[in-house]
């Protein structure tokens, strides 16, 4: 069995990552994107370091996170990291890296449905352009 209690941030980070990219994928596939240049150009407005943390803005400004995945958010956007920001800000990227350790954490601690609930919000945001407001560039 895991111990995601005693993870650090960054491997939180790494499950999250793949568990956000798949949902995702998935997202895309279902609404008839399928050509893969298109689902990859088409994915950057949901998945990029700009888009997490342009998300994790309004997941604050709307009040969604429970106290406890705030923490895990928080441990995952603290780690230390030995990769370097690509296309964006050192606290855009750490803010995106918070957000997949938040994913990584509901998944490792089996919360399924509330990923599902958080997936379908931030995919919501994205589409009724919510993240586009305050997405030029991060702090």
């Amino acid at each position: 069995m895991v111990n995601y209690q005693q993870m650090n941030g960054i491997t939180l980070a790494y499950m999250g990552d793949a568990i956000y990219e798949v949902f995702i994928r998935e997202h895309l596939i279902s609404k008839g994107v399928v050509k893969p240049t298109h689902l990859h150009h088409t994915a950057t407005r949901y998945v990029s370091a700009k888009a997490h943390a342009a998300l994790y803005r309004l997941m604050q400004q709307d009040n969604i996170l429970t106290d406890e995945e705030q923490q895990y958010f928080h441990r995952g956007r603290n780690a230390k990291s030995h990769t370097s920001a690509k296309n964006t800000d050192i606290v855009t990227y750490r803010i995106s890296t918070g957000i997949e350790a938040l994913f990584g954490y509901l998944y490792l601690s089996k919360q399924n449905q509330r990923i599902e609930n958080l997936m379908n919000w931030c995919i919501e945001q994205v589409e009724i352009g919510r993240t586009m407001e305050n997405n030029s560039d991060t702090k």
